[in-house]
């Protein structure tokens, strides 16, 4: 009876080390489902039942491997800033500006109204979702958009200095032009527009730029 007694134990303490048990999975392609649960629905909308069913984990899971969602969506929004949109800090990086303008909008265009994910920008998409208590996200990607018009200032600087751009014009003033287009695209991809119908704003914006 009492060697019965140990079995029922041994099996015991075995379920519950299993029950326990971290499951095993791969972060990189999990995070890629949360990230793609937060373009869609933005910071607010996206509930941790709906990021932990599309990411196949359990909430005790995520909290162990990426901490709170606002952890989680930081996490995701660093994968998205190195993956799906590394295209913007390249093209700034092209050696004229009109060359730079012309790769950033017609890459964002593509990028913008691709069906493989949601449309739209999920840095743009999930601050407009967030409300009353979740300021510290909104501001956090306020600050993200706020240090791309910066890079963009930073490129029409130097391109005063290399003389490709008119230093008759407001540096200022142009980041904030191109950065409003920009979100401008974001948002009507999201809409619904066309790659075609962006493209026809993005060849008026070129060929209006001033200086260019």
């Amino acid at each position: 009876m009492r060697h019965l007694n140990v079995e029922i134990f041994m099996r015991s303490k075995i379920a519950t080390a299993r029950r326990g048990r971290p499951r095993a999975f791969d972060q990189e392609d999990v995070l890629e489902k949360a990230m793609l649960v937060f373009w869609e629905y933005g910071y607010e909308g996206a509930s941790l039942g709906a990021l932990t069913e599309a990411m196949g984990i359990n909430k005790p899971s995520m909290y162990s491997v990426f901490g709170s969602k606002e952890d989680l969506f930081r996490k995701v929004i660093e994968k998205y800033l190195a993956g799906p949109v590394s295209f913007v800090p390249a093209a700034l990086n092209e050696p004229t500006l009109q060359t730079v303008l012309r790769t950033l909008l017609t890459k964002s265009v593509d990028f913008l109204t691709d069906k493989r994910h949601p449309l739209g920008c999920l840095v743009l998409q999930g601050a407009l979702n967030c409300g009353q208590g979740h300021e510290k996200i909104k501001n956090e990607l306020i600050a993200q958009r706020l240090a791309y018009e910066n890079a963009v200032f930073k490129r029409l600087e130097l391109a005063q200095v290399e003389n490709d751009l008119d230093c008759r014009f407001d540096a200022t003033v142009l980041a904030k032009y191109i950065v409003t287009v920009h979100q401008g695209l974001s948002i009507q991809a999201a809409s619904g527009a066309t790659k075609e119908e962006l493209m026809a704003v993005v060849d008026m914006v070129i060929h209006n730029f001033p200086g260019v």
